[in-house]
């Protein structure tokens, strides 16, 4: 690729989404559709879940076992764990993550919604919009997912009523305002059936928009990619022959997580703050006079400076903070119980600090919203707003900002466990 552009148009092939909603709203049932309608699924994988539904009694085919990998999910009835599927159609590719719909495994949806392009957020035409529904709305939100899809599914159940599916729109939508979604649709359904989800079916004639298969291939996600900020957390300094034309090269190697860079170009080493040239691009196919996100390429620079793995090289002209404490929203991942003043390593992009949870502003009620001061402990799946301080500076943005560089994870030092996700306001 030689220009911006045409490598985030490739990039834009491939888009990711989750599937969110309360237990039996159809998420698995209607992966399942998705995949069966779109022709992406192997005659063994039909046999298979064939046979299983015929010795549950079922008199159809239960597509949703194509995506309830784990047995307890299959015995149950029920999404414990993230099930990822992949399929792909002549427009585009895709990868689904069909995650738990109960409120104890918001751990599970965090961690698929974190790389999402999309979320599909399921309502059930019979009871409408639910707390769960707000809940993974606001989760979506929270991640920094710009696109959902609120699929008002089962339809069927009631005779594809159209006064059903706008009563649910106006209502959601209302709530959806204060989340500021830069883009939302909406899509009746029955992914039983298969009406208006990859083929529109001959029950909803008074629905005018595309089916979901036609949004998931036509919402643009182009401009989410972040071509302003150029971030390259450096992962290894190395000395290779990649560009013999430069004498006593030394190289730094990392992906470039957002922005673009040429050969040239003005650039800031942070968290040192001394500034350079790009003298030179590399990558395993040769040398190149620039590169964008998400490329993975060897920077070379026009003079020496002490750079190492956790560094981060940056626009000269756009520069992230430096920070030694920062705020943040945080998602509690682990069964034993946050405590405040305890020290735990915290890794964002390649740089790893030890770091102290210094204040818990509040706890957010994942179900009404509402914050929840005066709190002294956070418990698995909790999401909560602290402040954090860290022994070395780290080098960041927001999160709303950037993705990339505005996330990081907590780890246990005694275990080696991830036991939080974080958000860097």
């Amino acid at each position: 690729m030689n220009t911006a552009s045409e490598t985030v148009l490739k990039n834009a092939e491939l888009l990711r989404f989750i599937t969110a909603g309360s237990v039996d709203d159809g998420k698995s049932t209607l992966i399942g559709r998705l995949l069966h309608d779109s022709k992406s699924i192997f005659e063994d994988q039909l046999s298979a879940i064939t046979r299983i539904s015929q010795r549950r009694g079922s008199a159809a085919v239960d597509l949703s076992l194509l995506t309830d990998g784990l047995l307890a999910e299959r015995e149950q009835g029920i999404t414990i764990d993230v099930a990822y599927r992949y399929f792909a159609t002549p427009k585009r590719k895709f990868i689904i993550g069909d995650t738990p719909g109960h409120e104890q495994y918001t751990r599970n949806m965090v961690t698929a919604a974190s790389t999402a392009n999309l979320a599909i957020i399921l309502i059930d035409a019979r009871k409408g919009v639910l707390t769960q529904s707000r809940r993974h709305a606001y989760i979506a939100s929270l991640v920094g997912i710009k696109h959902l899809v609120v699929a008002v599914n089962k339809m069927d159940m009631v005779n594809y009523s159209q006064q059903v599916f706008d009563d649910i729109r106006e209502q959601f939508s209302g709530f959806c305002a204060q989340l500021n979604p830069s883009d939302i649709r909406f899509v009746p359904m029955s992914a039983l059936h298969g009406d208006m989800v990859v083929d529109r079916g001959d029950h909803l004639p008074w629905y005018r928009g595309p089916t979901l298969l036609e949004l998931l291939e036509s919402v643009e996600i182009v401009r989410d990619t972040n071509l302003h900020d150029f971030r390259f957390p450096v992962q290894l300094v190395c000395r290779p022959g990649a560009l013999a034309e430069l004498q006593d090269f030394r190289g730094y190697m990392g992906r470039i997580e957002s922005g673009e860079i040429r050969v040239g170009d003005a650039v800031t080493l942070l968290p040192s703050g001394q500034s350079a040239r790009i003298a030179g691009i590399a990558t395993l196919d040769g040398p190149l006079p620039s590169a964008f996100a998400p490329q993975s390429v060897t920077l070379a620079l026009d003079r020496h400076i002490d750079v190492s793995r956790g560094d981060m090289i940056v626009a000269k002209s756009d520069t992230p903070r430096v920070a030694g404490e920062f705020q943040a929203m945080l998602c509690w991942l682990d069964g034993q119980a946050l405590e405040l003043g305890r020290k735990y390593l915290v890794k964002q992009t390649t740089r790893t600090v030890k770091g102290v949870l210094a204040k818990l502003d509040y706890r957010v009620d994942i179900n009404t919203l509402q914050q929840e001061n005066n709190v002294a402990q956070l418990g698995m799946n909790d999401i909560a707003r602290v402040e954090i301080k860290v022994q070395q500076p780290i080098v960041c943005d927001a999160y709303t900002h950037n993705r990339a560089t505005g996330s990081f994870i907590l780890i246990d030092e005694t275990s080696n466990s991830t036991v939080a996700a974080g958000m860097v306001l």
